[in-house]
């Protein structure tokens, strides 16, 4: 899905910082990650138009701990689009 080096012009990767004001779960993961902002990677193709150029995400990475937590060790783990895309949902419904 995603190699760290050598990216194709057909490939882009962007990063996002995002803010998530409750703690939150994804699979896959030991436990709630506590609120706060995230820096999350996205890596995605180039869409083939004639008319346009356009992309289309096809990978996400989140980085542990959140950007405010004080940690000697940091994580970048892989995350399901719909995983991550379902917590920022939670997050921004009303309670």
């Amino acid at each position: 899905m995603y190699s760290c080096g050598g990216l194709s012009r057909d490939q882009s990767y962007h990063t996002n910082r995002r803010p998530l004001f409750i703690p939150f779960r994804l699979p896959g993961f030991d436990g709630a990650q506590p609120a706060g902002e995230y820096r999350v990677d996205y890596d995605e193709e180039l869409i083939d138009s004639v008319s346009r150029l356009a992309w289309r995400r096809v990978g996400a990475f989140i980085h542990l701990p959140a950007i405010a937590a004080q940690s000697s060790t940091q994580q970048m783990m892989p995350i399901h689009l719909s995983d991550l895309e379902t917590a920022i949902e939670k997050d921004h419904k009303p309670s």
